[in-house]
């Protein structure tokens, strides 16, 4: 294991001085109510999926859309009451129904992994970003919270939680520190987007420096920090069975802080979060601002698991209250008017406008002649998608890979529109997958275009990096949603596609190209995400129980009335 010491003459003076904020030496948040082990729930195993239908998933059948289809995805829902306990699931356990043959970049992989852990005062609280010595730094020598979390899902599938707790108590701390971008003041409850060990040799002290946004490229500061913190969090009660840490106190101020600034009223008519470009894993200027899928699908997520984790005391109750009301609503807005198939793609084609009054259809105002050609040609017959983007006048028709599977995994989706998804994957694995997994949007920008959307950018022209390029950290969502519709053979297609490159081309960012045939032009080597989400995608599909630290089941009650037709028939 590697201990991260960056110099403290190449990072400047140790203090805190408004834009930068850190975690003192004495830390004043009292974290001696955890216990030292975790304390376990007392619940019964289960198999969570059928044995048969898996087996006959993994021989490489791929089944029609049909009534079987909707049971194996029913079935699926028992995965939110699965135990998951900490247990190795390595090369000696496996435990799945078939027996996996490990590939030999499995154990390269967890070496690679333990290669980019980060060390503060002695104890693991992270991974860095990116070991890649050849290229320089700029901000990959830190700890992402959106990075971190496919490794600490890879640790607590090993049965190793302490790191992901340490992660959880250092993000929480570095949450109540002041912060300011110039002179502005963020919200109290905003979660860093990265954070770094800063050692200083002549006092032979460590201090963490957190970035919320006032270092990063744009000074945007991140929408979905505070989500992902909230669903490992619930990743972890649920792993380990230990209740104690996120009943602290300090944990769940934490929540309330965080659910604070997202459900808080303002001018805003819809249940949707209004977000500004480069808030998310799209981190640069690239058309998502307005309501972006993957920040409301990990919203919706977040609240969800927040209703699982808060206590039933006055305060948890009255936040309880706001949350399942916004669920209800966002629910319904999200499955109305984010969801396209070619039913709804031809009624949009149709849209009268100008239309005014409560029985509106087309509520937006979208003008038909702004849908781009490609779309006819991409959407198939059976199949759909949430779109990126719905505003007024506008709809962003990009296909956006974490936010489908994000929604699959929290049931924003119904069952019928998680099949959906997946037929979409299956018949357009040459634009969504090619040569390597996973299109992070489809399909790239480019031309007069991209010179307006992006404003010039030249890491992001056309199938490169957020433009279209191919991210392999997004198996491991891919997988998980395959797992929980019932497809896993579609997730075990993609691996085996990681694996005849990955290890070769030392674990790069992401891939360019139509198909991602060629390493990203300006991908860091290494990068640790692309290993964890290899590893998390492989210990998912030998062991699919592990699906329920990040699965939730669907909530009955949140199932809309929607009249128009799927896009799936019988």
């Amino acid at each position: 294991m590697s201990e991260l010491s960056p110099n403290a003459a190449q990072n400047g003076p140790i203090k805190n001085n408004g834009s930068s904020s850190s975690v003192a030496e004495n830390e004043d948040i009292d974290f001696s109510k955890i216990s030292e082990r975790p304390r376990p729930l007392t619940m019964e195993r289960q198999r969570s999926y059928d044995e048969r239908s898996f087996l006959t998933e993994l021989s490489g059948m791929s089944p029609r859309l049909s009534l079987r289809n909707i049971d194996s995805y029913a079935r699926m829902d028992h995965l939110e009451s699965v135990f998951s306990p900490c247990r190795r699931s390595g090369f000696n356990t496996p435990r799945s129904a078939v027996a996996f043959e490990p590939h030999p970049m499995f154990a390269e992989a967890w070496e690679a992994l333990r290669r980019s852990l980060v060390f503060f005062r002695g104890q693991p609280v992270g991974t860095i970003a990116a070991l890649d010595n050849s290229e320089e730094e700029l901000n990959y020598d830190q700890v992402f919270v959106r990075d971190f979390v496919p490794s600490a899902l890879a640790f607590l599938m090993n049965g190793e939680p302490e790191i992901v707790k340490n992660f959880l108590i250092k993000t929480l701390r570095l949450q109540s520190w002041e912060k300011k971008v110039d002179r502005f003041q963020l919200g109290e409850g905003v979660m860093p987007a990265s954070f770094k060990v800063l050692h200083d040799p002549i006092r032979n002290s460590e201090t963490l420096i957190a970035d919320f946004g006032e270092s990063a490229i744009g000074r945007v500061a991140p929408v979905d920090s505070g989500f992902w913190w909230i669903i490992l969090l619930r990743a972890y009660t649920k792993s380990t069975g230990d209740t104690s840490l996120a009943e602290l106190p300090e944990c769940q101020k934490g929540m309330r802080l965080i659910l604070t600034l997202c459900l808080s009223e303002g001018f805003d008519t819809f249940p949707t979060l209004l977000c500004a470009d480069g808030c998310c894993m799209i981190d640069r200027r690239m058309g998502v601002y307005g309501y972006p899928i993957e920040i409301q699908a990990l919203f919706f997520m977040a609240l969800r698991c927040a209703l699982l984790l808060l206590k039933q005391d006055d305060q948890g109750k009255e936040f309880i209250e706001r949350i399942v009301k916004r669920l209800h609503a966002l629910s319904y807005h999200m499955r109305s008017y984010f969801w396209l198939d070619m039913k709804q793609l031809n009624d949009i084609y149709r849209y009268k406008t100008e239309e005014y009054s409560h029985t509106a259809v087309n509520k937006f105002n979208v003008i038909p002649d702004s849908i781009p050609e490609w779309i006819f040609d991409f959407m198939p017959t059976y199949g759909g998608y949430f779109i990126g983007n719905v505003s007024p006048a506008r709809m962003d028709f990009r296909w956006f890979c974490l936010g489908n599977c994000v929604a699959i995994l929290s049931s924003l989706a119904t069952p019928e529109q998680a099949i959906a998804i997946m037929d979409l994957i299956e018949s357009r694995w040459e634009e969504l997958v090619g040569e390597m997994p996973l299109k992070v949007c489809y399909p790239a920008i480019e031309g007069h275009e991209w010179r307006i959307v992006t404003g010039c950018d030249p890491k992001n022209t056309r199938w490169s990096y957020h433009n279209g390029g191919s991210w392999p950290v997004l198996l491991w969502l891919l997988t998980a949603a395959c797992i929980k519709t019932g497809r896993p053979q579609i997730a075990r297609r993609a691996i085996e596609l990681a694996e005849t490159r990955m290890l070769k081309d030392s674990w790069p960012e992401y891939y360019d190209g139509k198909l991602g045939r060629f390493i990203g032009k300006q991908a860091r080597k290494f990068q640790t995400w692309s290993i964890a989400g290899y590893l998390v995608a492989k210990m998912m599909l030998e062991d699919p129980s592990h699906l329920g630290m990040i699965s939730l089941e669907e909530d009955k009650q949140m199932k809309p009335l929607i009249k128009r037709s799927a896009s799936w028939t019988f």
